[in-house]
């Protein structure tokens, strides 16, 4: 019985699953299964009738199946350089490979047979020989064994020779740890049977294929950070097509928030990072008690993402009351390993928030407007810091509701529903219902509540008619005295609507109007000695320092050079003699002194020796402060002093640049130990230093001034001076139409007309006449200057004609020729005012015909033919002149100074305010002069392009190409390591000191005087609208609120809503310059050796050396003392050779 249980019994059928011979001649040889051709199955031989059927089995010689089939063939497409292998399938296909070994032919090319892929009957896999270009497509032909008809086959599909394309690729660049899924796109890249792409070196791991795709994975990079070739191989054919994929650096993540979350997952989290643009399908993920949860990421940006956190994985049944912190927490970013989990992060999280039911029956019942409260726990997780918040969502039915959350309950203002109603909560990953509230509907109103409120509302219409007829009544007795004010309104009305229609329109002005006019105009720089000079020595023409050194032995020669020269120039002798010994008048040295020849060369040897000190750092140091600590050493001293030594240091600037820096050093650490308060530093020049950095940035900024911001600056004076010249300008109080300052504002109503008059161009009289837009009220020197203007329009204020040269000659029509003036015999005089004449005075109409010509000898002018004796020319020009030059008409007082003699007072187009005598009528005709106030808005409005222009370009590290002058943030870092190194971190501080340091000590004396940069005339009109530019330029450089109110200054007021946003420019521009790398002192030397190499020979060293010794001989004893003091000095013996200097020098050497 055991025997029988062992035995294996094996119960088959010939026929099952064998339908071809084929298949059944493969069968086991112990089942001795054959092919009965006659039945066409597969059996056992005792099975097949012997007489009408050939019987085949595996043993014997005719064990070949005949009728060969092909089902199948993959692939149908392949590339013409072979290597495709062609998978074959189909019945009868041979039962021993050399069968098939060399017969398989596939569109008419060899494909070898691989012994691999055979499976006897039914399968052959061959390897595709390469095509000839004439072969495109074919069938599938295989001999099985022998190729007789009977043992041939050939597909019924067809395959084809293709060529492979590419076209592009996406994305185009990834990380060098790789993951990134790349896109190539082409066509036809599903032919052939095995596709190799490669990155460089490196492969990309093939994903999936279509006709116009392929999708590989790349791998990490092994040479860092390049470009590389993409390269793409099917079967043997390389698609030749430049691609390239660029391996850049792997993200990272910088910090995460907020760093908690709840054990369900699902709130959100911003991600800050670097180059997280670059991964596809961002995760988060969170690792607990061995499992992974994972949840998605959307990139924002580079550097932003925002994640759902991942749930933690712990037990719902036994969910801790404690906070968790994962295993592992961190990002999946394609194949950045060095992120999977994140070290340096402290990310917590907290129990699920937890629901109550409403009541054991569910149903809440509430009336409407009636809050819904949620009580639970953990509905606020205990974050460190307790700002954190869960987002809500409680929906009752499917409105949602407004919730207020504490740590137990929420609160849910009920929408306006009635009603059964399902309440739903949602946060982060959980969904929970509390039950249904029923929200039962108000009760109308009882009987007697409806009677009361309509007898109250009785009540109150009564009362109200009774109001109105006693108002009524009030009302009459009033109208006539409304109408007797209305009277004197009316005519005050019409005037203030007239003026505020005007001042509306002029809002409106079209910036291009003044813009054109800047167009091709060019922009006259001063050379940088002249701006260097007017920034310096402003005022003097011609200072010594340009001069050479004059050391002339007879004082009479030069005196007598001088005679009739008109600019009494002293000689040198006197100058340095009166510097040197002030308030003595004969002194011995001046006395029958006999000055040898060869004083010179002692001289120029002793201020050789002299330089030599000054360019030694303990001696200029020690000279500086010596100076500095005499009670006798004026404001105006220090300013001269400093000026000399950068005159003398310019073709030195590294060394000048090193004296400057401790310089202000020194003023930082004795402006802390006098406790004065830090903001105060640098805010006006009351040291050497502080002179010797406006100088240093006068310097090194005119390269910027006249690269940069000289365009903006000179296109403000420009749009000024023509807005200005657009309305009347009084020319003896400064004041105009158009202004940003209101103290020179006209507040009258001026009629005027524009006329456009033709000037004689007086370079050549036979070409076009000039068109010159003047104003009617224009005095006839304002005439001459405008058209100065016009016919010099590209020349500099230097090399034009002067107006006061020059005489306007009106052309008539009839021929007449009249010489036009601001005074004359006609000038018109009116109750001891004289008033000036105009082009409306001497009625000249628009179009006429003037010219200007060389100035008349005498103020004789034609009128209506008749003359004037020279006599009485004569008498007329030993009256009261006007000088018609308004840089010398100040802003500050009117020139209205009455003639000596016959006290007659100068007015033009505004009498001195302090008169009483204007003819302004009754008090119903006179306006509120501050309705003038809405001029200054219309011309704010014009110019806000241009000084908007203008701080952008100075508060912009790098505009329009122009890199940041490296003098700026070489200073500016200096004064942020001496607040590091005196432990000053108050911004406000910080930013105070930079402002001094900068905007306030150069550009805005930049602002306020362009004549130092550029060859131009600045009025006082202008002057008054720069001064207002300048302010609003010094307030947005400053970190103080400035409260506004109506009594707060109209310059305030006018730049009061865009102060705000030029401070913002301010700190973003300190900001930037911060974040710049720093400059070595090496670069910062080389650029200073190239600054001091341009400019090498502008000035006069020795002059300047002399002018500099003048001070060594007023204090030599005090710094002699000094340099005797000082060990250094001492080792270099400095002392001595001072005293050395001194001799030299000395008149009685």
């Amino acid at each position: 019985m055991k025997a029988l249980v062992a035995a294996e019994v094996h119960l088959y059928k010939c026929g099952a699953m064998r339908d071809s011979c084929g298949l059944c001649l493969k069968a086991d040889p112990d089942f001795e299964c054959g092919w009965c051709e006659g039945q066409n199955q597969c059996t056992l031989k005792q099975h097949c009738p012997a007489q009408d059927s050939q019987w085949l089995e595996l043993s014997s010689t005719k064990g070949k199946c005949t009728n060969p089939k092909i089902t199948d063939i993959n692939p149908v497409t392949g590339p013409r350089e072979g290597g495709t292998k062609v998978t074959i399938r189909g019945e009868n296909l041979g039962l021993e490979f050399r069968d098939i070994a060399s017969h398989v032919k596939v569109a008419g090319v060899e494909c070898k047979p691989l012994v691999e892929g055979y499976i006897p009957a039914e399968q052959i896999v061959c390897e595709m020989g390469e095509a000839k270009p004439s072969q495109h497509a074919g069938f599938v032909e295989i001999c099985v064994a022998e190729c007789k008809p009977e043992f041939m086959a050939r597909s019924s599909q067809l395959y084809y020779f293709m060529t492979l394309t590419l076209s592009d690729l996406k994305p185009k660049r990834g990380p060098v740890s790789g993951g990134t899924q790349v896109t190539i796109t082409g066509n036809n890249l599903n032919a052939g049977s095995n596709v190799i792409v490669t990155f460089g070196r490196q492969p990309c791991l093939f994903y999936r294929r279509s006709t116009k795709h392929i999708v590989c994975n790349t791998t990490a990079s092994d040479e860092g950070f390049e470009k590389v070739k993409v390269s793409v191989r099917v079967d043997k054919a390389k698609i030749h097509q430049e691609l390239q994929y660029e391996y850049v650096e792997d993200p990272t993540i910088l910090r995460i928030e907020p760093e908690w979350s709840i054990f369900s997952g699902n709130t959100p989290i911003a991600v800050w990072g670097t180059h997280l643009d670059l991964i596809q399908n961002p995760q988060i993920r969170a690792k607990h008690g061995g499992k992974e949860h994972v949840n998605n990421c959307e990139v924002q940006n580079s550097t932003e993402m925002t994640c759902q956190a991942p749930a933690l994985a712990v037990d719902p049944n036994h969910q801790s009351e404690l906070a968790e912190r994962p295993e592992e927490f961190g990002f999946i970013l394609d194949n950045v390993q060095s992120l999977l989990i994140l070290n340096k992060t402290n990310f917590t999280y907290y129990p699920n928030p937890i629901f109550e039911v409403f009541n054991p029956s569910g149903i809440l019942e509430l009336k409407p407007g009636s809050p819904i409260i949620l009580k639970g726990k953990n509905l606020i997780p205990p974050v460190a810091g307790g700002n954190a918040k869960l987002n809500y969502t409680v929906l009752v039915g499917e409105k949602p509701c407004a919730v207020t959350v504490s740590d137990v309950q929420l609160l849910c203002e009920s929408p306006n529903l009635i009603g059964r109603h399902k309440v739903m909560a949602r946060v982060g990953g959980m969904e929970f219902s509390p039950g249904m509230v029923y929200i039962s509907p108000d009760s109308p109103l009882s009987l007697p509540a409806i009677v009361s409120i309509a007898v109250a509302g009785g009540l109150l219409i009564i009362f109200i008619v009774a109001v109105l007829i006693a108002y009524k009544r009030k009302s009459r007795e009033s109208d006539l005295t409304l109408k007797r004010l209305q009277m004197q309104m009316d005519n005050l009305e019409s005037r203030v609507a007239l003026e505020c229609k005007e001042a509306f329109a002029e809002l409106q002005t079209d910036i291009h109007e003044l813009t054109s006019d800047l167009d091709g105009a060019g922009i006259p720089f001063l050379d940088y000695r002249t701006y260097t000079m007017r920034v310096l020595f402003p005022g003097i023409e011609d200072h010594p320092v340009l001069r050479d050194l004059e050391l002339q032995t007879d004082i009479h020669e030069l005196t007598s050079d001088l005679d009739g020269a008109g600019i009494p120039f002293l000689d040198y002798r006197t100058y340095t003699m009166r510097v040197l010994f002030p308030g003595i008048e004969d002194h011995p040295v001046l006395r029958d002194l006999e000055v040898p020849g060869y004083r010179q060369e002692r001289v120029e040897k002793g201020l050789k020796l002299f330089a030599q000190l000054i360019n030694n750092k303990v001696f200029l140091l020690s000279f500086i402060r010596t100076l500095e600590s005499q009670r006798s050493f004026s404001m105006r001293d220090r300013g001269n002093v400093a000026s000399l030594i950068m005159t003398v240091l310019q073709s030195k600037l590294e060394y000048a640049t090193d004296v400057l820096k401790q310089l202000l050093a020194d003023l930082i650490d004795k402006n802390l130990e006098s406790k004065n308060h830090p903001k105060l530093l640098l805010r006006r020049t009351e040291s050497v230093a502080e002179k010797m950095l406006t100088n240093w940035f006068t310097f090194l900024l005119y390269k910027f001034l006249k690269e940069c911001a000289g365009e903006p600056l000179f296109s403000l004076f420009c749009a000024i001076k023509q807005q200005m010249e657009k309305g009347p300008i009084d020319s003896i109080t400064g004041e105009a139409r158009y202004s940003l300052s209101e103290d020179k504002l006209i507040r009258q109503q001026i009629d005027y007309k524009t006329l456009v008059l033709s000037c004689v161009n007086p370079d050549n009289v036979n070409s076009p006449e000039i068109p010159v837009k003047i104003l009617n009220c224009d005095t006839i020197t304002q005439v001459k200057e405008k058209i100065l203007d016009a016919i010099f329009k590209n020349v500099p204020c230097s090399h034009r004609p002067k107006a006061a040269d020059m005489d306007l000659e009106w052309r008539q029509a009839s021929g007449a020729r009249m010489i036009l003036q601001d005074e004359d015999i006609t000038t018109k005089i009116e109750n001891d005012w004289k008033r000036l004449n105009t082009l409306a005075h001497y009625q000249v109409p628009d179009g006429s015909v003037v010219a200007l010509v060389s100035k008349q000898v005498t103020a004789y002018n034609a009128v209506n033919n008749s003359t004037v004796s020279r006599t009485s020319a004569s008498k007329y020009e030993n009256m009261i002149r006007y000088t018609g030059s308004p840089d010398s008409l100040r802003s500050r007082t009117p020139m209205i100074t009455p003639d000596l003699e016959s006290g007659v007072k100068m007015w033009h187009l505004v009498k001195n305010h302090e008169h009483g005598d204007q003819k302004e009528g009754d008090r119903g005709s006179k306006m509120v002069s501050e309705i003038y106030l809405t001029r200054l808005l219309a011309t704010k409005g014009t110019l806000q392009k241009f000084v908007d222009d203008l701080f952008e370009t100075i508060f912009s590290t790098a505009h329009r190409g122009s890199a940041l002058p490296l003098a700026i943030k070489y200073m500016f870092d200096f004064l942020d390591e001496q607040a590091d190194k005196h432990n000053i971190h108050d911004p406000h501080v910080r930013h105070t000191w930079k402002s001094n340091c900068l905007p306030l000590r150069f550009w805005v004396n930049m602002i306020k005087n362009p004549q130092f940069v550029f060859d131009i005339h600045k009025n006082s009109i202008t002057d008054a609208c720069l001064s207002v530019v300048a302010q609003t330029f010094m307030d947005s450089c400053s970190t103080s609120e400035h409260r506004l109110g109506k009594d707060s200054p109209s310059n305030k007021l006018l730049y009061a809503k865009d102060i705000p946003s030029y401070k913002n420019w301010v700190e973003r521009y300190y900001s930037d310059i911060a974040k710049m790398p720093a400059i070595s002192d090496q670069d910062m030397n080389a650029y200073l050796a190239e600054q001091s190499r341009m400019h090498m020979n502008e000035f006069n060293t020795m002059s300047a050396l002399s002018e500099i010794y003048s001070y060594v001989g007023k204090y030599s004893e005090e710094i002699l003392g000094a340099l005797d003091q000082d060990d250094q000095a001492g080792k270099q013996k400095l002392a001595y050779k001072l005293e050395q200097v001194i001799t030299l020098m000395s008149i009685d050497s």
